[in-house]
């Protein structure tokens, strides 16, 4: 049986993927994702330190990413605009080709409460650590927790369509798409002044 491949994160990936499909996540255990990759159990721990980890190793590289592509924007855009040019970035760098396993992670976190309660967990952490970059380059406290609540909103709803779309379409595109449809939502080209000011338009 191999002790290390370069492969062995993916491979591990894959049959560990397999069996929370085919048995559960609760029944899986490491010995048999290490088994069904033909790699061992010490082969896995040096990849992951356990089997949830497997659903969850790419978040913290994400986060980098995206509070890097942050810090390292130079031109005056409006704070969204940063957000989701920095999400842009860290998509294409963490799921781009790699779309077939993060639907199947995607289904396999919404069927277990436990793993949905982790996923939302790491979701408010990426959002604080999106506020925290932003307020970094100067942005007023709420703005920031503003910019970065729809940063991730963008990011949800792009995910989301990018999973169910299946044509091709680069997930950075999706985030465009996403970010037109809440400007478009929330910044109407004919808004009401009723609405805007709370009166009942009498």
């Amino acid at each position: 049986m191999s002790r290390w491949r370069p492969d062995g994160a993916d491979r591990l990936q894959a049959a560990a993927f397999d069996l929370f499909d085919e048995q559960g996540f609760e029944g899986t255990t490491v010995a048999e994702i290490a088994r069904r990759a033909g790699l061992t159990q010490r082969t896995f721990f040096n990849h992951f330190p356990d089997k949830r980890e497997v659903l969850f190793n790419l978040s913290s590289a994400f986060e980098r990413e995206v509070v890097d592509g942050i810090a390292g924007h130079r031109d005056g855009s409006p704070p969204l605009d940063v957000v989701v040019a920095a999400l842009q970035l860290a998509s294409d760098a963490t799921f781009e080709g790699r779309r077939a396993a993060v639907t199947r992670r995607h289904n396999i976190i919404r069927a277990n409460p436990d793993l949905l309660e982790r996923e939302l967990g790491k979701q408010a952490a990426l959002t604080d650590a999106i506020a925290t970059a932003l307020r970094e380059r100067g942005l007023a406290p709420d703005t920031a927790v503003l910019a970065a609540g729809a940063g991730m909103l963008v990011q949800q709803t792009a995910v989301r369509s990018w999973i169910l779309a299946d044509d091709g379409t680069p997930l950075r595109r999706h985030l465009s798409d996403a970010l037109r449809a809440l400007r478009t939502t929330v910044a109407p080209a004919s808004p009401d002044p009723g609405l805007l000011h709370g009166g009942g338009g009498k």
